[in-house]
């Protein structure tokens, strides 16, 4: 993911971290609880509606209640503002309360390592891991940018003579993406131009009308559009070439720069949770990630599916937080 190889060879750990402790993850999910919701459950999601963030809160609740894993009725919550500190805040003003939830994003990490949020993953529950994530960059169908290469030729020659989209903050996921890419390919990038937007879905509309050269998203949130012929992929984060509709795209490895990136995508409850409370959980997501319609929704949505328990997710978000902060040093974005 970064410039080195001993960054590449570090963050590559966190990957056979997640398979070395799935399987003990997956053997020791409850099989009950002795705490379930007794009134409306919160689902909490730090972008607007469309983004990423909502559609996989949403995805959730449709699954859970289509298979009917929770018995008392849910909503989805949109909390969007400050990188998701709005969010996490608002959950962790029902302390100890499991019937608020909240998908968790690297964001939970990034913000606190650059000052811009005082929560991080030790001041809220981690309950679990559900997928990996990839970020998708793309252009208007008819834009002269027609790979990574051309952006980074462009970028040598005037690093402001391109603008990137992102969502929902500079620190996010597909901010630092970017960034890492694109330093990796030898560009000067503290002196990128960045437009931030509240969600993927305002990223995409601004890049098709002109008004922003390059959106950094959520492979699933360009998926429709690049099916419609409306966007176009120049890179993607990935280790190695997506599948389906994403099967031609070039990974940023390919086109000259060594870089990989994914986020981890999570679910975590307000801090003080129960154990009873957190079993619960555990149980209602181990029956999700298992379900044909969750199992069909990681296809479609291009997720990488690395499902893990609370214990194991803790632990795991230790080690990425570690990797994180050193990724955001090298690139001049932390001390």
């Amino acid at each position: 993911m970064a410039e080195s190889g001993t960054k590449r060879t570090s963050l590559r750990g966190v990957q056979r971290l997640i398979a070395a402790i799935a399987l003990a993850s997956a053997c020791s999910i409850p099989f009950a609880a002795d705490w379930k919701p007794e009134r409306a459950v919160e689902i909490v999601a730090m972008s607007g509606p469309g983004g990423a963030n909502d559609v996989i809160a949403r995805t959730l609740q449709r699954v859970m209640q289509q298979k009917k894993l929770v018995d008392a009725p849910m909503t989805v919550v949109s909390k969007v503002g400050a990188g998701g500190v709005l969010a996490w805040s608002y959950l962790n003003q029902h302390a100890g309360d499991g019937g608020y939830i909240s998908v968790s994003p690297i964001n939970l990490l990034i913000e606190h390592i650059l000052g811009a949020s005082p929560l991080t993953y030790t001041d809220v529950t981690p309950i679990a891991q559900l997928f990996n994530e990839y970020v998708a960059f793309v252009v208007k169908a008819d834009s002269p940018l027609k790979s990574g290469r051309d952006v980074v030729a462009r970028l040598k020659a005037d690093p402001g003579a391109v603008s990137f989209a992102i969502a929902a903050a500079l620190g996010g996921s597909n901010h630092i993406a970017t960034m890492v890419a694109l330093k990796s390919a030898g560009v000067d990038v503290k002196k990128l131009k960045f437009v931030v937007f509240n969600s993927g879905v305002q990223s995409l509309t601004n890049v098709m009308g002109g008004h922003v050269d390059v959106a950094a998203v959520p492979v699933s949130g360009a998926a429709p559009l690049v099916a419609a012929g409306r966007l176009r992929v120049i890179a993607v984060s990935s280790p190695q070439r997506l599948t389906g509709g994403f099967a031609q795209v070039p990974t940023w490895k390919e086109q000259g720069a060594d870089s990989v990136f994914s986020s981890l995508r999570g679910v975590i409850g307000p801090k003080a949770m129960t154990a009873a409370q957190i079993a619960y959980w555990e149980n209602v997501l181990a029956r999700v990630v298992e379900s044909d319609d969750w199992k069909k929704e990681i296809e479609t949505n291009y997720w990488d599916n690395q499902f893990l328990t609370s214990e194991p997710t803790r632990k795991l978000l230790k080690t990425q937080y570690d990797e994180y902060k050193s990724v955001l040093v090298d690139v001049g974005l932390a001390r």
